[in-house]
């Protein structure tokens, strides 16, 4: 069963875990090694957490004792994101069934 209109993963990052950690998304940034604008676009649900931030945020938020949200947590998140987004959007696919040639 598929979660009803997820949040996008950003909107996590921008309101428990930055808040959390006492940072400035500037600060956050500088630790993951990206650009603020980059960060704040994913923290305000205007681009996709990619694979390479995935990692990123799997280093950065990792416990030594290996707990801490995954690079595929983060990657889940999005696509549930996508998906549902996608699947709601007014649009129609225009797409028939697969069948064999003979």
């Amino acid at each position: 069963m598929r979660m009803h209109n997820p949040p996008h993963p950003g909107e996590t990052l921008c309101e428990d875990i930055l808040p959390a950690l006492g940072l400035s998304v500037a600060e956050a940034a500088r630790q993951l090694g990206i650009s603020r604008v980059a960060l704040s676009r994913v923290l305000h649900g205007h681009a996709s957490i990619s694979v390479d931030l995935a990692r990123r945020l799997q280093a950065w938020l990792r416990k030594p004792d290996d707990t801490g949200p995954s690079a595929e947590t983060w990657l889940r998140g999005q696509i549930a994101y996508d998906l549902w987004q996608a699947e709601h959007r007014e649009t129609r696919l225009d797409v028939q069934p697969a069948h064999a040639q003979v």
